[in-house]
């Protein structure tokens, strides 16, 4: 409430239980909603609607002959489309995007500079992509040999990206090596995040930066994963699940709406009162050495008097 009244702004979303402790600016119209952040998220996207490029192909654009363009789609400079890919209705690439072999973009979508969606993946309606990031990029598969090198192993599959998701700059989505690595409708991809083949994110789930997921593991619906965490290979994550930022996670969470954090990660009332008990163990321990350095201490005064 304090940064109302000198905000200079003329309209202000509030909510239905804001009341003015004092005299508002005479120019100030206030609009009562019942969920501030959300009208103003609906505000911001109705500006950034203005914002949008003029819909066309840029002379500088390769697009291959079998592409598909929809209606309405802005192709930046720089844009290649290769053989087979369809781009749908809307959609919006900017400059130096790559959009492999039979890649299918859905509608209203928008892919920021640099994205790469390679060959045969799929990216739903109304999808958002930042700089940088890459659909679709090996999936990291080795076969140790008997000389001691590895032997790649092909990855055939693809990433699938289902409606409404976002994806933060330079993420990373590898393909599945048989089949498909899945991101369910909804789901919002922080910056910097590494999701290994065949991975599996279920509808809604929020990732935060720097997250690692290994192979093969499936991540429930409506999850919310703090920063930094790692998440090992071939686990799985039950719906609704809260991950505290830098847990490492290392077997599977099978009960639906837990909290979680530490590593390994443990249920979040279990990571409390472990904290608690090394606290006490330090403190222990602290005062375990000082009793000693003056037990130490007197013992040798009461040397140095039989002495004397």
């Amino acid at each position: 409430e304090k940064f109302v009244y000198n905000c200079g702004a003329t309209v202000v979303v509030v909510g239905q239980d804001f009341k003015p402790s004092q005299a508002l600016p005479k120019d100030m119209t206030l609009v009562v909603v019942e969920d501030p952040y959300r009208a103003f998220a609906v505000l911001l996207q109705s500006y950034d609607n203005i914002l949008k490029r003029d819909e066309g192909i840029h002379s500088s654009a390769i697009v291959h002959p079998d592409a598909i363009i929809g209606k309405g789609c802005a192709i930046g400079p720089g844009v290649v489309i290769d053989k087979g890919a369809v781009i749908g209705d809307r959609t919006e690439l900017r400059a130096h995007v790559y959009i492999g072999r039979d890649v299918t973009i859905g509608c209203d979508a928008m892919f920021f500079s640099g994205v790469r969606i390679l060959d045969r993946c799929q990216v739903g309606n109304r999808c958002t992509i930042q700089g940088g990031t890459i659909v679709g990029s090996d999936g990291f598969g080795f076969a140790p040999k008997e000389d001691g090198s590895y032997a790649k192993v092909p990855q055939t599959g693809n990433v699938i990206l289902e409606d409404d998701c976002d994806l933060g700059a330079l993420c990373t989505l590898d393909r599945a090596t048989l089949g498909s690595t899945i991101i369910r409708k909804g789901c919002k991809l922080d910056n910097l995040i590494q999701v290994a083949h065949n991975v599996i994110i279920g509808e809604k789930t929020v990732i935060a930066a720097q997250t690692g997921i290994a192979g093969s593991t499936t991540i429930g619906s409506q999850c919310m994963i703090g920063g930094q965490v790692g998440i090992g290979g071939h686990l799985k994550i039950a719906n609704g699940s809260r991950i505290a930022a830098k847990s490492g996670v290392s077997a599977s969470l099978l009960t639906p709406n837990g909290t979680y954090q530490g590593n390994p990660a443990m249920p979040i009332k279990a990571f409390q009162k472990f904290q608690i008990a090394l606290r006490k163990l330090v403190r222990a321990e602290k005062n375990k050495s000082i009793q000693s350095e003056q037990g130490d201490s007197t013992s040798k005064r009461d040397q140095e008097t039989q002495n004397i």
